[in-house]
């Protein structure tokens, strides 16, 4: 009888520690019936985005993780002290696809990206600084990660930009359907980094366009970081056209967006409609022509282009031109434009086709965001 009744816990115990030793198992595979630990753990139902083709405003300050996923800060350590802007680098790993992902400095969104991956620089003013990730996934689970910076001094910007692997691009429309380059087609185009010849430095960029629609274009654009602090800024390039008679324009912009406000600074040099260097109006959505004239440049030859552009309260002004070694003063402001939430700073290039779409290359070397 005692035997029997010693078998039969000794079995009990044998069954207690197997269905232990399983649900380790199973939350070192994912959690009850493969579910994430996160979602199976997860003591609340979390309510997902109602749109997520829809970036929503920054929730100030950060919220809270609700049943996070992993979220790894890597790069700069904790605790550290850096110059500005400061290369970050953060990885989240979501259950499901990534929603939104926002970097914020002391409470304040100054960064958005909808890729699970951030590997940017952050503009700071020099002090200590609270950095905060918030990653959430499209089924509403969030997760957060914060560390603290001690900025110690400031580097100009952004240099040598054309070597950036974050390109990218778009034609006529986006996606979602909203408008991009514009024109009215869709044009052929490519961009390959690092080319040694030509090149002022050993390592441009080449943009090509080409394609069978009269009119199409292709918008090129870098994030590069964000910050809010920083507020004055000179686009620095040289570039370098095959056929100089061949684009209908040359775009250059700079956006800085943050607090729900876009200013983008969009230039253009318009040679065969305006024949002047245009500028964009953010509020009205409109290019106005200035009077600096803009005629094509020469073939097989590297140009030198300058702009300086500074953000005053919600409007924009455009101040000086420099291109081909002549400076103009443009002096001109324009109202920025509202109800924009996707936190960041970024340069772009766009090239347009002509009327015959006559195909083009543009090098673009010694690409400097300089910004202060």
């Amino acid at each position: 009888m005692w035997r029997n009744s010693r078998l039969g816990q000794t079995r009990r115990e044998m069954w207690i520690t197997c269905l232990v030793a399983l649900a380790l198992v199973l939350a070192a595979m994912g959690g009850c019936q493969g579910l994430p630990n996160n979602v199976a753990n997860c003591p609340v139902t979390p309510t997902p985005p109602s749109n997520t083709s829809v970036v929503p405003p920054a929730a100030e300050p950060p919220p809270p993780a609700l049943c996070g996923f992993p979220l790894q800060i890597s790069a700069p350590a904790n605790g550290a002290s850096v110059n500005s802007p400061v290369p970050f680098i953060a990885t989240a790993t979501p259950p499901d696809p990534i929603y939104t992902v926002r970097v914020y400095v002391d409470g304040f969104a100054i960064l958005y990206s909808p890729k699970t991956t951030v590997n940017q620089i952050l503009w700071m003013p020099n002090g200590q600084h609270t950095v905060e990730v918030v990653a959430e996934d499209v089924a509403g689970y969030i997760a957060t990660a914060s560390m603290q910076l001690n900025v110690v001094g400031q580097e100009p910007g952004a240099l040598n930009i054309q070597d950036s692997p974050n390109w990218v691009s778009c034609s006529a429309v986006l996606a979602s359907g909203s408008t991009c380059a514009a024109g009215l087609g869709v044009a052929t185009s490519s961009l390959v980094l690092h080319q040694s010849s030509p090149s002022l430095d050993g390592s441009a960029a080449k943009f090509s366009l080409g394609g069978n629609h009269s009119y199409s274009n292709e918008l090129y654009w870098t994030p590069l970081g964000g910050g809010d602090n920083v507020s004055h800024f000179t686009y620095d390039l040289w570039f370098y056209i095959d056929n100089g008679n061949a684009p209908q324009s040359l775009e250059f912009d700079v956006n800085q967006a943050f607090g729900g406000t876009r200013w983008t600074w969009g230039t253009q040099c318009d040679f065969d409609d305006t024949h002047h260097w245009d500028i964009w109006d953010p509020l009205n959505e409109v290019w106005r022509p200035t009077s600096i004239p803009c005629n094509h440049f020469p073939s097989n030859t590297w140009v030198h282009l300058m702009w300086t552009f500074e953000r005053v309260g919600n409007q924009v002004h455009y101040i000086t031109l420099n291109v081909a070694d002549q400076e103009y003063n443009v002096n001109t402001y324009y109202t920025a434009q509202p109800n924009w939430y996707q936190e960041e700073i970024d340069i772009a290039f766009q090239m347009d086709g002509n009327y015959a779409q006559q195909p083009y290359s543009v090098w673009l070397d010694e690409v400097n965001l300089l910004a202060n």
